[in-house]
């Protein structure tokens, strides 16, 4: 476990060196699994700088997403740690100020066990599906609502799948 999070640690710090070339975020978010234990995630994304569909209701963008989650305990096991990366469409509304939003995404995760508080992942390696809404301040801040489902597709079995229900904010730096 202590290797996983040094990797976390190391995957965004290596990260950095991105952020010259490319607007990027940093976030956190706090959340409850389906089962009702706690995750908290850090993360750093990464803006495609491109816009698609612009128009006066809003514009279809995007961002590159690496996290690291810590899900807390239950009955089978607990303190898990994974790391996540996916590709993340925003659709932005138009507005002045604050700009409400819509996003979704799918990438892939690697846990540091399988089983993870009461669920049987079946891999360390799952999928990650997300979506979430939120509002955009100015251009820097956002805060938002997001739900991500982890499972492994049916790759191996079992395949319970787990859920994380979160409150997120980011700063763009």
């Amino acid at each position: 476990m202590k290797k996983l999070l040094s990797l976390a640690v190391a995957a965004l710090i290596a990260s950095g060196t991105v952020l010259t070339s490319q607007a990027a975020e940093l976030g956190g978010a706090v959340g409850v699994t389906g089962q009702g234990d706690m995750t908290y995630r850090l993360g750093a994304g990464f803006d495609w700088d491109k816009s698609w569909m612009e128009s006066s209701t809003g514009r279809l963008t995007g961002y590159w997403d690496l996290g690291y989650t810590y899900w807390e305990g239950g009955d089978q096991a607990g303190g898990e740690h994974s790391l996540s990366f996916a590709p993340v469409f925003v659709y932005e509304f138009a507005g002045q100020n604050v700009k409400p939003f819509i996003e979704a995404g799918i990438g892939v995760s690697v846990f540091s066990a399988t089983h993870v508080g009461d669920k049987n992942l079946g891999s360390a390696f799952n999928f990650e599906d997300r979506i979430g809404l939120g509002l955009k301040f100015g251009d820097t801040q956002r805060v938002g609502l997001r739900a991500t489902h982890y499972s492994n597709a049916g790759i191996k079995e079992p395949n319970d799948g787990i859920e994380s229900y979160a409150l997120f904010y980011s700063h763009s730096i």
